[in-house]
Order: structure tokens, then C-alpha cells, then sequence
């Protein structure tokens, strides 16, 4: 990296990694990734990065691996008996939807932006179809094993922790063959890709989180990301419109490059109550670390009572619902 100007990307909360982005005149841009936390064993971030190689090489946009001088994908630095994993990728061209104040291209509809969205996922998951992993990254359900919600979820949240069995055990009822059941990105939304404006581009990144999953629950992402574009229309007539048109554009790109069956779409509201599970409890294991009760946070009891009480579509529809105070209680 001699010769780079290396600054650090201000961290997130709840994030797992340290990442830099490495700059220098006439070269392209890098993002150096360190992950220090315990949690992940060396084959995890192996077979990560595996599949993001594999995607880029059949013609998935993603942001690519690059080899170390050892022609190595990852690189292993112990200090004070501490493991750090290190990695680099080339930097995405363009920038978050975010950094461009949620401006798509001037000129441009919008819905460029959702089909395309739709498009790149499709690619990925019909190149997932054909992955034979030489490393496995972890089975979905890895993610809830044993003690891992008890543990979690406090125990006046009862109704809650049934309610996520309840889910766990109709998932395990579902077909996993090779149309439906494969290598899933699990965390498919706009803080994870960059768009070039000049061409509307899309390329992902961040594969942190994937794992063997339904190729569903991508698209139970894709359409809970949608929401952000009409959350503060009052008329739930008209975010429900929204919604179908939205989807149905962002799935017209999906389709164009896999095929997914009727079957499967008719689970959509099942697995946004997935995503909720998955929110739910990555914000209580955040809130583990800073002390905060679920109690006082707002966001967190709007979720827990759609899943307790079985609200489909995260409450977008229903008189939960306030569109001047978004998904909170």
C-alpha cells in the first residue's frame, strides 16, 4: 500500500470491521478491510471472499477481491496475541445513494434505479444457483442456534421469542432446492452498493452477512428498502400503490436475469416478517453492548409488535402506521 493516501471510513455502529479506502493519483481506488472481532473464524471470511471472487468473474456487479502480494485473499497479522484478518477490494465506482442526498440521475426516472436494483440481485442469485463452494460459509439457521434468542431477548418479551420459534419452525418447513435455496447476500440495501450516476450502475459490496439462505429473503429486503420513497405519504391507499409498482419494477429487473416461482413471491409477507426477526435481534444484540433497554427505544417496539401481533408488511399499511413519525411507536 506505499504510496497510498489511506483514511479511515468513520465507523457505524454495530459494525464488525475497521475499513480504509487506500487513494493514489492515476491508480484505482481500494478499500482495506480489518476485521478484529472473535466471532468469525478464518474459513468464514475465506469462503466470503471465495464467493465475491466467483460472482465478479461471472459477471456479477460486485466490487472484486484483490490478491495480496502473497497472491493471498486474505491476510492473517497476529499482534499481542490478537488475530487481525485483513482484506482489500477495489472501491466501487460512483458513491451511496445517501452521499447524492437520495437524488437519483437528473433526468432520469426513478425507476431506472429500482429495476436495476432488481437486475444485479437477479444476477447474483442465478450465478448462487450454479456455486459450488470450495470453503462453505454458514446455513441460515446457523445465525439462531441454541441458546442465541434466549440469551437476547429479555424475558418480558415472551410473546416475542414464541413468535420468532413460531417463524424458525415454518421456515424449516420450506423446500430448500437449488431454485430457491443458495448463497443470499442477507443484508441487500442501499448502504451496501454504489450507483455511478453517470451510467446508473450498481455495484455491491459488503458480503459480510452471507450465508445459505432463501433467495426470498433478498427480496424481502429489496422491497423493505422501497419503503424509504413514500414513508411520509399519509394515504396508506397511496404507499400501498407505491409499493406494488415499485416492486413490480424492481422484479421485472429480477426476473430479466433468474427465474422465481409464483410459489415463492406469495411468501413475500412471510419473509419480511424474516427481516424483521433479523432486525429485531441484531438491534437487542447492539443494545446488549451499550446497555439500552428495548423499553426506551422506539423503533425497536414498533418492530417487536409487528411480529407479536402478526402484522404483515412491516405495518406499512396498517394503522400502526404514522407517516409523520416512521415506523416507531
Amino acid at each position: 500500500m506505499e504510496g497510498y493516501n489511506i483514511q479511515l471510513i468513520p465507523p457505524h455502529e454495530g459494525g464488525r470491521n475497521v475499513v480504509y479506502t487506500c487513494e493514489q493519483e492515476g491508480r484505482e481506488s481500494l478499500i482495506l478491510r480489518v476485521s478484529f472481532l472473535p466471532d468469525r473464524k478464518r474459513e468464514d471470511y475465506i469462503a466470503e471472499l471465495e464467493y465475491v471472487r466467483y460472482l465478479f468473474e461471472h459477471g456479477a456487479s460486485v466490487s472484486n477481491v484483490v490478491n495480496s502480494k502473497k497472491g493471498h485473499l486474505l491476510e492473517e497479522i497476529t499482534y499481542n496475541h490478537h488475530t487481525f484478518f485483513v482484506s482489500l477490494f477495489n472501491k466501487a465506482k460512483g458513491k451511496l445513494l445517501v452521499e447524492n442526498n437520495y437524488q437519483y440521475r437528473e433526468g432520469v426516472p426513478l425507476t431506472e434505479y429500482y429495476y436495476n436494483s432488481g437486475k444485479v440481485l437477479g444476477k447474483m442469485h442465478q450465478l448462487s444457483k450454479s456455486y459450488v463452494p470450495v470453503h462453505r460459509r454458514h446455513h441460515f439457521f446457523d445465525n439462531y442456534k441454541g441458546e442465541y434468542i434466549n440469551n437476547l431477548i429479555p424475558e418480558s418479551f415472551s410473546l416475542l421469542k414464541e413468535k420468532m420459534v413460531e417463524l424458525l419452525n415454518t421456515l424449516k418447513g420450506l423446500d430448500t432446492n437449488q431454485e430457491t435455496f443458495g448463497m443470499i447476500h442477507f443484508d441487500y440495501n442501499d448502504g451496501n452498493y454504489s450507483i455511478d450516476f453517470d451510467t446508473g450502475q450498481i455495484t455491491v459490496y459488503d458480503f459480510d452477512n452471507s450465508c445459505f439462505g432463501w433467495y426470498m429473503y433478498d427480496l424481502a429486503d429489496l422491497w423493505t428498502h422501497g419503503v424509504g420513497w413514500i414513508q411520509f405519504e399519509p394515504d396508506a391507499g397511496k404507499r400501498k400503490a407505491f409499493m406494488h409498482d415499485y416492486f413490480e419494477t424492481a422484479l421485472a429487473g429480477y426476473t430479466s436475469e433468474t427465474k422465481i416461482e409464483d410459489s415463492m413471491l406469495e411468501m413475500l409477507p412471510l419473509f419480511i416478517q424474516v427481516t424483521l426477526l433479523e432486525n429485531i435481534l441484531g438491534q437487542l444484540e447492539e443494545m446488549q453492548h451499550t446497555g439500552e433497554e428495548p423499553e426506551d427505544n422506539e423503533e425497536v417496539l414498533y418492530l417487536i409488535k409487528c411480529l407479536e401481533e402478526d402484522i404483515p408488511y412491516r405495518g406499512f399499511f396498517h394503522d400502526i402506521y404514522s407517516s409523520e413519525a416512521p415506523f416507531t411507536l
